[in-house]
This record gives C-alpha cells, structure tokens and sequence, in this order.
C-alpha cells in the first residue's frame, strides 16, 4: 500500500466557505495542490478572484460562488452550481465565520445572533445541502476553535458558543451520516493563526498567549492547518468520524 496516495484528492470537489481571506484561502490553494477542484464561497466576492488564480494555477478547475451562508438559500445555490459545474461534492469545509471581543453585559442581540448565524447557522445550512447529495466516501470538515474548549482572557461569549456548537454538530451529524450516507463528519480546532480575527487583538495579547498557553511558542503556520484539512478531507482518515481535532500547538494541554 502506499501510503501517501491515501491523502491525495484527484479529481475530487470540494466547497470552502469563507475563502475570501486568512486560512479558507490556504485551504482552497492547498486542496487544489492534493488534486481537488475547488468551488469558492464567501460575501465578499471582489476577494476571490486571486484564490480562484491561485487554484487555477494549481491546474485545477475553479468556481466561485458569492454569498452569505448565514442566508440558507445561499448553500442551496452553491451546491445546485456545483452539481452543474461539476456533477458532484465531495469535501466540504465550513470555514466562514466571524469574531467579536465583546463584554456581555454590552453585547446586543444583533451582534450575538450574527456571529451565530454566520458560524453554527451557516455551517449547518451548507452541511445539510452538500448532505443530500454526497456519496460514501465524502467528508465535510467544520472549523470550530480551541476556544469553543477553553477561554483566552478576552470576551468573546458568542464566538465561544458559536465554536462549541459545532463540536456538537460535528458529532450528531456524523452520528446520523457516517454509517448510513457514508459520509464523514470532523472538525478542526484551530489555535492562534494570522487572520483579520486576530489581527484585531489588542497590542501584546498574542505575546502573551504564546508565553502563557502555547507548548510551541507561537502562532500556527497556514500549512500547519491545510495539512490537518487534507488529512481529514482524503481517504487518510476513512475511519475517522465525529472528532474535533485540535491543531494548537498544545493550547489545550495548558
């Protein structure tokens, strides 16, 4: 057997969300590298026309979407366009999402029910779309968060909540998908990457968070998660189903 051929995505579809910016744009570039043609969806369109060149370049066949998961007519049109474009969806990861360092006492209930609609709500939408019409075989990957497990000194309720959700989903759909669609359902836990989030953190916080509660001493590298997203998406992890995998640099241990 070899090995490396478990991981590979030849001529596989997969759907990322939030690809307009930060990790969902690795993992469109990096799919596309494993072989996979690639639909691309996010509200900001404008954004994607350099992933969509970068997938190209990989050789691969790109499409792109614009819209906001949070709306489920969106996951309806992303798959129909897919399933015309394509014929079929075989790997899904839910990466859009949203972020917000907001006190709790001060929190509006616009701003808790958006982060929640873009992050579990969307997640769920796109999942349930792409369910109906995978094969044995598919994968869909959501994107939760280490602090979906733990907290990291800055008021982020929603956030929190939104993440934790999706551990939850994650394990009931691939309790109701894995054994009779075949489909399987992970997520990943990502630590601290570059993002637009974390760009946003106050002055030194990031500093010390790595001190404090990183085992590796500093931020994750794009690579670092498009390799967990690979492993997850290819036949690598057939027997996998219904976890939450942290890619931390040991966040959780601490």
């Amino acid at each position: 057997m070899d090995i490396l051929s478990r991981f590979a995505l030849t001529d596989r579809v997969a759907i990322v969300t939030g690809a307009s910016s930060g990790l969902g744009v690795h993992a469109a570039i990096g799919f596309a590298g494993a072989g996979a043609d690639v639909v691309l969806v996010a509200r900001r369109a404008e954004k994607l026309a350099d992933t969509r060149a970068q997938v190209e370049a990989a050789g691969r066949h790109c499409i792109v979407v614009p819209g906001d998961v949070a709306d489920p007519a969106t996951s309806t049109e992303v798959v129909e366009a897919t399933m015309e474009q394509f014929g079929r969806v075989d790997i899904l990861l839910n990466n859009a999402g949203i972020g917000t360092a907001v006190p709790a006492t001060h929190e509006t209930p616009e701003q808790f029910r958006q982060v929640i609609d873009i992050n579990l709500n969307g997640a769920y939408w796109m999942a349930q779309a792409c369910g109906r019409v995978m094969q044995p075989g598919s994968s869909i990957i959501n994107v939760s968060s280490v602090l979906g497990f733990t907290t990291a000194g800055l008021p982020q309720a929603a956030y929190a909540s939104s993440k934790a959700g999706l551990v939850g989903l994650t394990r009931d759909l691939a309790a109701q998908w894995t054994g009779r669609k075949g489909i399987r359902v992970n997520a990943i836990a990502p630590g601290f990457f570059t993002s637009e989030m974390t760009a946003q953190y106050p002055e030194g916080y990031l500093d010390t968070m790595m001190g404090a509660r990183v085992l590796a001493g500093r931020k994750g590298e794009p690579e670092e998660f498009v390799a967990a997203a690979v492993y997850l998406a290819s036949d690598a992890s057939s027997y996998t189903t219904g976890i939450t995998l942290p890619v931390d640099g040991g966040i959780l241990t601490t």
